[in-house]
C-alpha cells in the first residue's frame, strides 16, 4: 500500500496521478521515486531506459519498491517500432506483416508472446496496437505500423492483438483514435487534418476501434489530428466532442483514455504544453503521455501546477480531474491483480516471431528462379526515419547476408545520386537493393532504376509498404523492417 507524504492533498495527488512521464537513465532517478510516494501512478519507458531485459526487470522492481500498484508503460509495437530491442531490431514482425499473413490466430499468438516478455520485465501497459487503417499511401507516420488498408482486416487483427496481449496481464492501448491512417502529415511535427465525411469515418476509421472495445481493450490512445466532420476547431486529443461524446458516449468505451505524446508539435506548438494538458483532461482524456522528449522533474511540476491552477480557477472541473485519476488507478489495480494471479498463457513461444516473419514474405521472380548464390553488394537506401521509429534501430538484410554469404559487402545511401554511388561502390558485384517505402521517395525509385539499367540481375528487397510494381530479377516484400523480417528476407534471397 502506498503511503503519501504529509501535506500532499487530494487535488495535487490527482494532478500528479494523471501524468505519465518519462525519465532518463537505466535506473530510477531519485525524483521519480519521490514522486511515486507523492501520488504519481504511472511512468513511461523509452529506448533510452533499456539496456537488456534483466536491466528493465530490475528497473521496474526498483520503481515498484516505492509503489506496487504502478503502471509502467512502453511503446512496444514490435516491427519497426521497438523499445525493448531498440539497438538490435525486434524479434517480432510488425502489424503490417501480420496483416499480410492474415491469420488472426497467429496475431493473437505473437501478441501473447510479446506480452509474456513485457510482463517478465515488469511492464504492464503497452501503447499498442495501432488500429489505424492505412488509407493514404503517402502516410509518413503510420505505414507498416498498420495492419493494412482494408478495414475488416484491420479490425479483426486489432481485436486478436488486444486479446493476445491482455491474456498476459499487460493492458493494450489501442491507438490512434479516431484514426490516423488517412493523413500525409506527421503529427510529431505539425497538426494533420483529415477531411472525410461522416459515413467514411464510421465505416472505415472507427470500425477497428469498435472491434478493440468489444475485445476489451483496457486503454485507448488519442490522435493529434483535426477531423472537421467531428470537431472543426480542436484536434481529437483536446476535443470533448470526440473523446467524451463519441468515444465514451456513442462507442460506449469505459476504459482509460491516454493522450499521444503531448510535447509533439501538433499540440505543443499550437496550444502550448501546459494549456494543452488542461484542455486534454477537460475533453475527457485520463492519462497524459509526456516524456518522449521532455523527461525532467521540472516538466512534471509545471504540468501538475497547471492542472491544479486550472481547477482552482474553474477552467477544469475538479470532478473531471478526480475521475481521470480514478481511471488511472483502476487500470493499475487491474494489472496488479493480473500480475499476482496471472492467467494461463501457455508455454513460451520464442520462435513465433521469426515464423510469422517468414510467412509474411512475398517473392516475385522476373523469369524463373534467381537465387543469390554468392557474395553480393547490399545497397541499402535509407529514408529519414520518423520519430516513432527512431534512428537508432538497425534494419535491412546486410548483417544477415554477411553472415550467410562471407565476402558480402554493404553500403548505405540517400539522396538524388544514391543509385550512381551504389553502382560505383558495388564494383561489378551483383547488387541487392534494399528499400523502405520506395513509393514515397522519388530519389529511391530513381536509384533502383539506375541499378536495374546496369544490372538486370539486381534483387530488390522492399521493407516498407509494398506499392510499386515488383521489379528486379528477384523482388522480396517483407511488409516491415523488424530484425526477423531481415532474416526472413535473406533466407528468401538464397532460396530464390
Amino acid at each position: 500500500m502506498t503511503t503519501f507524504t504529509t501535506g500532499t492533498d487530494t487535488l495535487t495527488r490527482d494532478a500528479l496521478a494523471v501524468l505519465q512521464p518519462g525519465f532518463t537513465g537505466t535506473t530510477a532517478p531519485d525524483w521519480i521515486r519521490r514522486r511515486l510516494t507523492e501520488g504519481l501512478a504511472s511512468v513511461a519507458l523509452f529506448g533510452r531506459n533499456v539496456a537488456d531485459p534483466g536491466q528493465v526487470a530490475a528497473l521496474t522492481a526498483q520503481l515498484r519498491a516505492e509503489r506496487d500498484d504502478l503502471l509502467v508503460a512502453i511503446d512496444e509495437e514490435s516491427g519497426d517500432v521497438t523499445r525493448l530491442e531498440v539497438r538490435t531490431g525486434s524479434s517480432f514482425p510488425g502489424s503490417h506483416a501480420l496483416g499480410a499473413v492474415d491469420d488472426p490466430a497467429l496475431t493473437r499468438q505473437v501478441a501473447r508472446e510479446l506480452g509474456r516478455r513485457l510482463a517478465e520485465c515488469g511492464v504492464n501497459l503497452n501503447w499498442a496496437p495501432s488500429a489505424d487503417v492505412n488509407a493514404n499511401a503517402d502516410n509518413p507516420v503510420i505505414g507498416v505500423r498498420s495492419f493494412g488498408h482494408d478495414t475488416a482486416l484491420v479490425a479483426r487483427h486489432t481485436a486478436a492483438y488486444v486479446e493476445g496481449l491482455q491474456s498476459t496481464g499487460v493492458a493494450a492501448c489501442t491507438k490512434h483514435f479516431p484514426g490516423h491512417g488517412d493523413t500525409s502529415v506527421d503529427s510529431h511535427h505539425a497538426l494533420p487534418q483529415i477531411d472525410l465525411d461522416a459515413t467514411t469515418l464510421h465505416q472505415r476509421e472507427l470500425q477497428p476501434f469498435r472491434a478493440a472495445i468489444e475485445a476489451g481493450t483496457r486503454a485507448v490512445m488519442t490522435a493529434h489530428i483535426r477531423v472537421p466532420v467531428l470537431d472543426p476547431d480542436r484536434p481529437a486529443t483536446l476535443s470533448r466532442r470526440i473523446l467524451t461524446d463519441l468515444l465514451r458516449g456513442e462507442l460506449g468505451y469505459d476504459g482509460l483514455i491516454v493522450t499521444d505524446g503531448m510535447e509533439m508539435g501538433a499540440v505543443a506548438d499550437t496550444y502550448g504544453l501546459e494549456h494543452g494538458v488542461v484542455l486534454a483532461i477537460a475533453a475527457g482524456a485520463d492519462a497524459i503521455c509526456v516524456g518522449g522528449g521532455l523527461s525532467d522533474e521540472g516538466t512534471v511540476q509545471r504540468l501538475q501546477d497547471a492542472l491544479v491552477a486550472a481547477v482552482r480557477s474553474g477552467e477544469l472541473p475538479e470532478e473531471r480531474l478526480a475521475d481521470a485519476a480514478a481511471r488511472v488507478r483502476s487500470l493499475a489495480e487491474w494489472t496488479t491483480g493480473m500480475r499476482r494471479s496471472p492467467a494461463s498463457v501457455g508455454d513460451p513461444a520464442p520462435e513465433i516471431g521469426l515464423a510469422a516473419a517468414r510467412r509474411a514474405v512475398t517473392v516475385t521472380r522476373a523469369a524463373g528462379p534467381a537465387p543469390v548464390t554468392g557474395p553480393v553488394y547490399v545497397a541499402t537506401f535509407s529514408p529519414a526515419p520518423n520519430i516513432a521509429v527512431g534512428a537508432e534501430t538497425p534494419w535491412g538484410v546486410g548483417t544477415e547476408l554477411e553472415r550467410l554469404l562471407p565476402g558480402t559487402v554493404t553500403g548505405h545511401f540517400t539522396g538524388p545520386d544514391a543509385g550512381a554511388e551504389a553502382l560505383r561502390a558495388a564494383g561489378g558485384r551483383r547488387v541487392v537493393a534494399v528499400v523502405r517505402d520506395e513509393h514515397r521517395h522519388a530519389w529511391m525509385g530513381a536509384a533502383v532504376d539506375t541499378l536495374l539499367a546496369v544490372g538486370p540481375d539486381t534483387a530488390v528487397v522492399e521493407m516498407g509498404v509494398p506499392q510499386a510494381t515488383p521489379r528486379g530479377a528477384l523482388h522480396i516484400a517483407t511488409h516491415g523492417a523488424a530484425r526477423v523480417c531481415g532474416v526472413a528476407a535473406a533466407e528468401a534471397l538464397l532460396a530464390g
